[in-house]
């Protein structure tokens, strides 16, 4: 068995395909296919499931691939122990639902960078329900999702509140429903709605804020950052947490505004994920830390 070998099917899981792990290592993908297939002979188990239409890791590929990545991140750490400051590099994979992006992930990134002038971070756009699912596998390492009251997070993550806010309507800053001091569901209805995918938080909001008379013309796009580009093209409005808007560039540009929802009281948490575990990762801690002390910064300091 070779570390690489274990590399090689940690990537194909992290990025979703043979050929996209081929693409990101730089390596052929007969040259991965060949690895894991020996990896699969020495094991006895078949890693990957391969069709016409490519490779993907099998169900018995994801039972083993928490083991795989703890010996892949005890390996870091013995050369990190070790002094080889080359190994000490380490990819730290955040998974976000594109919330607060441009006032708090962002900027918290770019400290994080700051004060780790070598790390590296890659930062994926995913639903909620993947974020948790790839924590729990060890194919992200941090998680930034939004929660409803009473909402639960499964046992094996820790989740670390960051920002508090309410749901409120998004509108063009033109817009005749921009002039009232709030907006109600009835207001919405006869507009052309944005709605996040189902998935998302904000589908499930928008559906409970409707109930069962939805706006007549009802689009659907992944994630708050194109339902703001959406809605500031005038494609239609759309419901996001408060703080998912406010600094963000097109609120900033006097595109878009945001207004509260008449008569609900519904609090949303923006809220960081992790796995529970008895030693986090020193990157992760680090960053956490960077997005806690943003989120406690006044909004005008945040999206200085």
């Amino acid at each position: 068995m070779r570390f690489e070998q274990l590399e090689y099917l940690a990537a194909v899981t992290r990025y979703g395909s043979l050929r996209r792990a081929s693409e990101r290592l730089h390596i052929s993908q007969p040259a991965i296919s060949e690895a894991i297939r020996k990896l699969e002979r020495e094991l006895g188990v078949t890693l990957l499931d391969r069709h016409r239409s490519g490779a993907r890791i099998s169900l018995a590929g994801r039972d083993l691939l928490r083991p795989i990545v703890d010996v892949l991140e005890s390996v870091e750490r013995l050369k990190a122990a070790a002094g080889d400051q080359l190994a000490t590099r380490r990819l730290l994979r955040i998974g976000t639902v594109n919330a607060g992006t441009a006032s708090l992930v962002l900027p918290a990134v770019r400290a994080f960078q700051a004060a780790n002038g070598r790390a590296a971070v890659e930062i994926r756009n995913m639903q909620q329900d993947e974020i948790q699912v790839a924590l729990a596998e060890g194919t992200l390492d941090l998680g930034l999702v939004n929660l409803l009251d009473g909402d639960d997070v499964p046992p094996d993550l820790e989740a670390v509140p960051l920002l508090t806010g309410r749901p409120a309507a998004v509108l063009p800053a033109g817009h005749r429903l921009a002039a009232q001091p709030a907006v109600s569901a009835d207001d919405m209805r006869g507009e052309r709605f944005v709605a996040m995918r189902s998935g998302y938080l904000m589908y499930r909001f928008a559906h409970r804020l409707f109930g069962s008379d939805l706006p007549a013309a009802w689009h659907s796009t992944d994630g708050a950052e194109m339902g703001k580009m959406m809605v500031s093209e005038g494609i239609g409005l759309t419901v996001l947490p408060d703080y998912s808007v406010l600094g963000d560039p097109l609120e900033q540009a006097g595109l878009i505004v945001t207004r509260p929802l008449l008569g609900d009281t519904t609090v949303i948490t923006m809220a960081a994920l992790h796995r529970r575990q008895t030693r986090v990762l020193p990157a992760v801690l680090q960053l956490l830390e960077h997005l806690r002390e943003q989120a406690r910064e006044p909004l005008p300091a945040r999206t200085a």
